[in-house]
C-alpha cells in the first residue's frame, strides 16, 4: 500500500461579532463543553435507570414512562436523548465514536494507519472499562433480549465503518488496477482490529470485568498488525533481493541482504515479518 500523508483543510475563519460587547469565543466553548458534559450524564442517568428496570422487570415489561419516572425526568426529556428504549442501554457510543475518529484525526504523519486504527477502538474499551460492573450488566442483557443484541451489532458495524474508511484514505487512489488487493485488505484489516477488541471486551465481560484488558487488547492487536501489516500493499510488485544488492529497500521490498566476503548486511522495514527477513537472509547466504 502507497500511503499518502492527508492534509488537514484549512478551516473557516471564525466569524467575529463587531458588535460592543460581544463575548469572546473562549467561553462560548466552555458553555459547550458544560452542555455536552450534562447532555452525557443525562443519558447515563436514563440509561442507569432503565437497566435497573430491565434487570428486575424485564425488558419487554418496561416502558419509556417508568425508565422516565425512575430518573425523575418527563417523558419528553427521555426522547430528548434517545428515540427507543433499546436505546438507552447503549448511552456512551455516539461519544465514544467522536473520539475514537478524533483520534484517528489527530494522528501522527509517522505513524501506521493500523497502529492509529487499533489506538482509535482502545476509545471503546476505556468506554467499558469506566463502569466495569455496568458493562457486565449491559453484556448480560444483550445476550438475553434479541432487540439489544441487535443494536449493539449496529453499534459494532458504525465503527467499522469508520476504520475501514480511514485505511482506504491511507493508499494512492489512483493506483486502484488488477492484482492491487489494498481495497479489499484494508476492509479485511479494519474487521480484524474490530473483531480482535470484540474478542477481548466479550472474554473480559465473561470474567466480570476483571483481569488486565489493556495487555490482553495489545496482544490480539500485535497479531492483527503482524497479519496485516506488511500485507496491505501485497499488490505491488516486490524486488526479490539479490546477492549485491544495494542495502536500502526499494520500493516494493521489505527487507534486502548483501555479502561483502564473509560479511552480511541485511536492511529492512521496521514493518517486516521476521520470516521474510529471514528467507532473505538466507537467499542472500546461498548465492553468496
Amino acid at each position: 500500500m502507497q500511503y499518502v500523508q492527508l492534509m488537514p483543510q484549512p478551516a473557516e475563519p471564525t466569524r467575529r461579532s463587531t458588535r460592543a460587547g460581544a463575548a469572546p469565543d473562549a467561553p462560548e466553548s466552555a458553555a459547550g463543553s458544560r452542555a455536552a458534559a450534562q447532555r452525557l450524564k443525562m443519558r447515563r442517568e436514563l440509561a442507569a435507570a432503565a437497566m435497573e428496570l430491565f434487570a428486575t422487570k424485564g425488558y419487554e415489561a418496561t416502558t419509556v414512562d417508568e425508565i422516565a419516572a425512575a430518573a425523575g425526568v418527563a417523558r419528553r426529556t427521555f426522547f430528548r436523548h434517545f428515540r427507543s428504549k433499546e436505546e438507552a442501554i447503549f448511552p456512551d457510543h455516539d461519544d465514544t465514536l467522536v473520539r475514537a475518529e478524533a483520534v484517528l484525526n489527530a494522528a501522527p504523519a509517522h505513524e501506521h494507519p493500523l497502529d492509529t486504527v487499533c489506538r482509535g477502538i482502545k476509545e471503546v474499551m476505556r468506554m467499558y472499562a469506566a463502569s466495569p460492573s455496568v458493562s457486565v450488566e449491559r453484556y448480560r442483557l444483550t445476550r438475553e433480549v434479541p432487540t439489544l443484541r441487535e443494536r449493539e451489532i449496529a453499534s459494532v458495524a458504525r465503527y467499522e465503518r469508520l476504520f475501514t474508511r480511514y485505511l482506504l484514505g491511507h493508499f494512492d487512489e489512483r493506483d486502484h488496477h488488477d492484482g492491487n488487493d489494498d481495497p479489499l485488505l484494508a476492509e479485511v484489516a479494519a474487521s480484524a482490529v474490530v473483531t480482535a477488541h470484540n474478542h477481548v471486551l466479550r472474554r473480559w465481560l465473561r470474567a466480570g470485568g476483571q483481569g488486565d484488558v489493556e495487555t490482553q487488547l495489545d496482544h490480539a492487536f500485535a497479531i492483527v498488525r503482524d497479519t496485516f501489516g506488511t500485507g496491505i500493499g501485497a499488490g505491488r510488485s516486490r524486488t526479490v533481493p539479490q546477492a549485491g544488492d544495494a542495502a536500502t529497500p526499494g520500493e516494493g521490498a521489505v527487507a534486502q541482504a548483501h555479502t561483502h566476503g564473509e560479511v552480511l548486511v541485511a536492511v529492512a522495514r521496521t514493518d517486516a515479518p521476521l520470516s521474510e527477513v529471514m528467507r532473505t537472509i538466507e537467499r542472500a547466504l546461498k548465492d553468496g
